[in-house]
Formats: C-alpha cells, sequence, structure tokens
C-alpha cells in the first residue's frame, strides 16, 4: 500500500507542528523519518495512524483519502518504544490478541490463530516462549514480541516509533539487521521514526529528513549523504567539519587558504559562506603542495580498520580526519607532527541556503 500526503498541517495552539507536508511512500518501502527532537516526526506518525487529527490537507492510502477514518478502518500495526505488551498475558496472548478481538465476521478460528501465531513467533525465533511473561524476557525479546503482535493481523501499514530506542547499542544493531529482513519476508509497506542517523542509513529504502515541522530532503541514505540540499542535512547526517569562509571570484577562501575552483553555479554570489568536509572526505600526507591547508596533530585514535586523527589548524579549529588502518601502518603520523590536509569533496553553503536547526 502506498501513503500519499499533501499539503498536511497540525498546530497545538500558536505552535506549527506540521508545515505544508507533502510526502510519497511508495508501496512495500520501508521508510524512515529522521530529525531531531521536536520536529514532527512522531506527530506526523500519529496522524498517518489516525491517533491524531490534522488542522488541513489530505492522506492517501493508495487513492483512498482516509482522514476521517478510523485507526481500527486505516488497518494499521503498530510497534512502540516502551513494547505495549499486556503484562497480564503470556507471549501467545500478546501476539494473539489483535486477532482475537477483530468482529466476528473477520476473525479467524481458535485453530487458525493459534496457527499464526507460533507461525510468527517461530519467524521471530520466539515460538519456546510463548508460555513466558513479558517480564521474564530481555528488552530484545520483547521488542520481537511487540513487532510480531503487529504483523498478526497482516497490516497494509506498519509504523514503528523509536522500536529500538529504550535498547542497548549491541540489541539494537542486531534488530535493526533482522526488522530489515522481516520488511522484505512481509512486503509491508513501513514507517519508522527516529533520531538515530546510523539506524536510517542501515535500514531504511528512503528518509525522510525532518526539521522544525517540515521535510528537508526525502532519498536514499547515499543521495543524503553525498547530496545534501542544505547545511541542516548535512550537519545532522553524519559527522563534519565545519569552516566559515566567504566566496571570491569563484572561490571559496578559507583564512589564507584558496579552495577552487567552486562548482559552476548561480548561486556563487560573493560574500559569506560555509564549506562542510567530512572526516573521510580528507586526504592527509606530508606534502603541502596544492593542499588547502596545514594543521598539527593532536591525537590518533586507532577504531578497529579505521583510525581517527584529531587535528588543530593555525586558528585553532580542531579538525577530525579518518583514514584506513593500512594508510597509517604505512606512513605511520605522529601526535604533534604538521601534515596537509586536501578534501576529496566539499559542500558550500551560502549565507541565504542556511537553516535554523535544533539537536
Amino acid at each position: 500500500m502506498s501513503i500519499t500526503i499533501k499539503n498536511l498541517n497540525k498546530s497545538f495552539g500558536d505552535f506549527h507542528a506540521l508545515q505544508n507536508i507533502n510526502l510519497q511512500v511508495p508501496t512495500g518501502a520501508l521508510v524512515s523519518l529522521l530529525g531531531p527532537s521536536g520536529c514532527g516526526k512522531t506527530t506526523l506518525l500519529g496522524i498517518i495512524a489516525g491517533l491524531e487529527n490534522h488542522n488541513n490537507g489530505e492522506i492517501y492510502f493508495d487513492e483512498t483519502e482516509v482522514s476521517s477514518k478510523s485507526v481500527r478502518e486505516r488497518g494499521v500495526g503498530f510497534v512502540f518504544q516502551n513494547y505495549a505488551l499486556f503484562r497480564h498475558m503470556t507471549v501467545f496472548d500478546n501476539v494473539a490478541f489483535g486477532l482475537q478481538v477483530l468482529s466476528k465476521n473477520q476473525r479467524p478460528s481458535k485453530a487458525e490463530i493459534a496457527d499464526r501465531v507460533h507461525e510468527l513467533l517461530k519467524m521471530v525465533q520466539l515460538d519456546w516462549l510463548s508460555k513466558s511473561y513479558p517480564h521474564q524476557l530481555s528488552g530484545g525479546q520483547r521488542q520481537r514480541v511487540a513487532l510480531a503482535r503487529a504483523l498478526a493481523v497482516k497490516p497494509k501499514l506498519l509504523l514503528l516509533d523509536e522500536p529500538f530506542g529504550a535498547l542497548d547499542a549491541k540489541v539494537r544493531k542486531e534488530l535493526r539487521q533482522w526488522l530489515r529482513d522481516i520488511h522484505h519476508e512481509f512486503n509491508v509497506t513501513s514507517l519508522l521514526v527516529t533520531h538515530d542517523q546510523e539506524e536510517a542509513l542501515e535500514i531504511s529504502d528512503q528518509i525522510v529528513v525532518m526539521n522544525h515541522g517540515k521535510v528537508e530532503q526525502v532519498g536514499s541514505g547515499a543521495t543524503l549523504y553525498d547530496a545534501p540540499d542544505n547545511a541542516f542535512v548535512t550537519e545532522f547526517l553524519g559527522e563534519v567539519n565545519r569552516f566559515e569562509g566567504y566566496i571570491e571570484r569563484g572561490e571559496l577562501v578559507l583564512g589564507v587558504y584558496r579552495y577552487q575552483p567552486l562548482p559552476p553555479q548561480e548561486k556563487w554570489h560573493e560574500g559569506t559562506a560555509t564549506a562542510y568536509i567530512r572526516p573521510h572526505e580528507f586526504n592527509i600526507s606530508r606534502d603541502s603542495q596544492g593542499a588547502m591547508l596545514q594543521a598539527d596533530i593532536h591525537h590518533i585514535s586507532v577504531l578497529g580498520p579505521i583510525v581517527r586523527v584529531s587535528l588543530y589548524d593555525k586558528t585553532g579549529q580542531d579538525i577530525e580526519v579518518m583514514i584506513p588502518h593500512q594508510h597509517q601502518q604505512t606512513h605511520q603520523f605522529t601526535v604533534g607532527e604538521r601534515v596537509a590536509l586536501t578534501p576529496s569533496n566539499i559542500s558550500v553553503f551560502t549565507q541565504k541556503d542556511m537553516v535554523d536547526y535544533v539537536i
């Protein structure tokens, strides 16, 4: 089932929680709503589900406008951060609950319900815990039960609100890949709310970056990371080094350094500009010829296959560079050494491109 949102707005008094939201979610896609706290992503999810009303705008499931339809009529499945399992029910009964409360003409037989529940519990690798209670499960196991329960009624749309937020890093990483596999197996359209950039990049077909109730950019993880539309997306999605400068005669000037040529675009009017370079986009060497800048190494951290090199330039600005471990083994850079840095890619935004944001 596809989702189409047209010109959707939501206000709480004078506060504009969502402003002119337009969005297209393809059938069978796993789409993440990504943004800082308070950006409107959970409010948007609630409106799509029918849990909240919007002031104006349209919501379509396939070709049907659903704004006036109830939660039950929309046929959605929910997975929440706090699991929302019934503590007095066993794992089996929690998963079966949605099927048992269906209307008589839709409700499967007891045998069919049992078969469906055991099928789902086997899929989430928890059938052996079917007689256990939620308090006897780990956080990761509870979340898998919650997902099995959401899928039991065969929803057309699966909505997940920070489903892994309460779990530790190792369990989150395991469940992310597991969710991706389950999603593909069921081919159900899924919307995931998260503020975790790594989570969104790892599992999403498409990411919707939100800020202050607006959609900043929509695209694949690769598109957003490599070709951000604005400074907010650049800074929010991944680690970056930020440099303040100005544009003069088509060149970016950063202190005594000049970076040229900038791509020929109409927007390169002379004036203040901000440049962004990701840590892995810097080439580090001892040859200063043609380098963008020079800096002194003050710390080196080995992070498995990656080495993080922390530096200060002559203005005192902190610069982070990531290089392959093999590169460090070959060149043996040392703390206190002055090296040359040359970017392989640079994102530049003029003053009018900048947006305010909170993280």
